[in-house]
Formats: C-alpha cells, sequence, structure tokens
C-alpha cells in the first residue's frame, strides 16, 4: 500500500519508446515491492509512447506522467525525473530494460540493512531485442570495499559497462552529487561520486535484464561527439572535450567529498593512474590495438557475441 510519501521514487526517462515500453513498465508495476511513485518524462516522443504512458497511468495511481514539448536532451530529462522525486531512495529505469519481479525488494533490504551502502544493485544479464538473453554480463567491482580510494579505484578504472546507474540509491546521497551531466561517460563520473561517499553493492543474481538492440543510445549514437550531443543538443557547434571533462569532474568529486586526508591522497593517485591508462590507450590505438572484451561478458550457451 502507498502513502502520500512513497519509499522509492523510480524515474523512467524517455523519448520515442514505443517498442519496448510495455515491457519494462510491466516489469516495474509487477514488483514484489509496491511503496514506489513511477514518474515518466517523456521528451516530446512523436510515436506511440504518449499513448502507451496515459494508458497506464490511468490504472495504476503510482504513476505519474509528464512531457516536454520538444526534446531537452537526455540529460535534462534524466534529471527532471529525480527533481519531480520525493522518495527515500530512487531508481532510474530504462524504457528497454526488464527487471525480475524481486529486483526492487532485494535492494531495498540490502540498502535498509547496511548504511554503509549508497547504492544497491544486481548482477545483469544481456537480453536482445526479442527478449532472449544472449551475454552474461561478467565485471565484478570492488566497490564495496571499507576503503574509498578502492572504490573509487574499481569504478574509474576497470572497464565496465555502468549498469549501476539503475541500480536503487539513497535520494539524500544523490542529491549531493551534479547529477548526470552533457558528456559522454557522465554517468560514470556520478557512480565515481557515490562510492566516494558509500558502498555500492551487487546483489549475486541476475535480477537485472539489460536489452541491447539497434536503436539504443549506445549504438544510435556511438561517438563521443554525436553522444554528447543525445545528451544536450544545446552542445552543437561548441567546443567538447569529454577526456577532460570527465578528468576535471573527477577531481571536483575528490574534493567535494568529505574524506580523510589520507583517502583524499589515494584518490589523486587514482585519478593520475587513470591518465596514464588513457594516455597509453592513445598511443595503443594508433598501432590498431583492440582490446579483449572476453573479461566483461560471454555468449549464454548457443547464442552468438553481437
Amino acid at each position: 500500500m502507498t502513502t502520500n510519501k512513497p519509499f522509492l521514487s523510480i524515474g523512467l526517462p524517455v523519448y520515442n519508446g514505443d517498442n519496448y515500453l510495455e515491457q519494462a513498465l510491466d516489469s516495474l508495476v509487477n514488483q514484489t515491492f509496491s511503496d514506489f511513485e513511477l514518474i515518466i518524462s517523456d521528451n516530446g516522443s512523436t510515436d506511440r509512447t504518449e499513448e502507451i504512458c496515459r494508458t497506464y497511468a490511468a490504472r495504476d495511481e503510482r504513476i505519474r506522467y509528464y512531457r516536454n514539448e520538444e526534446n531537452l536532451g537526455a540529460t535534462k530529462n534524466f534529471n527532471r525525473t529525480f527533481e519531480l522525486s520525493s522518495g527515500k531512495y530512487f531508481k532510474w529505469a530504462a524504457h528497454d530494460d526488464v527487471l525480475v519481479p524481486e529486483f526492487l525488494e532485494r535492494c531495498i533490504e540490502v540498502l535498509e540493512r547496511d548504511d554503509s551502502v549508497v547504492l544497491c544493485h544486481c548482477k545483469t544479464n544481456i537480453i536482445d531485442q526479442y527478449g532472449k538473453p544472449y551475454l552474461h554480463y561478467l565485471v565484478e567491482l570492488n566497490t564495496d570495499s571499507p576503503r574509498p580510494h578502492e572504490r573509487f579505484h574499481a569504478m574509474v578504472s576497470i572497464e565496465h559497462w555502468c549498469f549501476q546507474s539503475f541500480g536503487v540509491v539513497r535520494a539524500e546521497a544523490l542529491k549531493k552529487t551534479p547529477l548526470i551531466q552533457s558528456f559522454s561517460g557522465s554517468d560514470k563520473n556520478l557512480l565515481a561520486e557515490l562510492c566516494l561517499m558509500g558502498k555500492i553493492y551487487e546483489i549475486p543474481e541476475a535480477l537485472f535484464l539489460r536489452r541491447e538492440h539497434p536503436e539504443a543510445s549506445t549504438n544510435a549514437f556511438p561517438g563521443e561527439r554525436e553522444r554528447g550531443l543525445w545528451f544536450d543538443p544545446t552542445l552543437a557547434g561548441q567546443i567538447h572535450i569529454p577526456i577532460w571533462l570527465k578528468f576535471s569532474n573527477y577531481f571536483k568529486s575528490i574534493n567535494r567529498v568529505p574524506l580523510s586526508p589520507y583517502d583524499r591522497l589515494m584518490c589523486y593517485f587514482q585519478l593520475a593512474r587513470w591518465v596514464g591508462e588513457k594516455i597509453f590507450l592513445r598511443f595503443a590505438r594508433r598501432f590498431k590495438y583492440k582490446a579483449d572484451r572476453s573479461h566483461i561478458a560471454v555468449p549464454v550457451e548457443g547464442a552468438e557475441w553481437r
């Protein structure tokens, strides 16, 4: 039973998502944990998105639908859902992903039990456009270490796909961050700042199903420049250097979050290490170096690596 102030707020930003939106909404409204509000922010969709959202909102009082008259870019639309929220906890949801029914319940249990955890997520499997699992996501990060600099290193320096962005986070912690910013990779900056505040814990069961399909933003906007414009269309015509933005915001996070002198110094060291790794990778690409992705994900039996 819901109260006037829900325990959890879920923000679902969407633009022209009618292909998969109903499956995503069904997986949310049928969660075993039910004390939540679902805030949908439609970024001026031109397909059936509005019709679908209004239909679901009419039959479930937990759903609130908002529509932007024009596409404001992904950054403003993501952040708007949080600005409209009121719960103790918050979760971003994508219009094309699917949650196993116990996802919210299991994450809330961890956060309520352990105050040192700032964000809780679940192990991930990748599904295709038809909803069929085809990749087991393998990366495990040491983001539940008691040492902030070790969590920071794991989040920043180890290659991973930032699925933690769709976990359940303490709203009070999220309010202290700049939220999603207008450059490619800003989700990792946000996660890095959160892991300086506290632990990011991953439940070992695969309760999060991430959909990979041709229209996904990472496929539709593969380059850093075009992906930056997807985040914020007002950047058109401006000089945009994502690597500098990532570095400067990591540096600001280390200074913004209360840390011991030792932990702050060690975080500076990890940031310097990250810079060195980036320089090496830029140099290696000139010699057609290709990273091995087998440590990130492996195909489900009978499925092919896409």
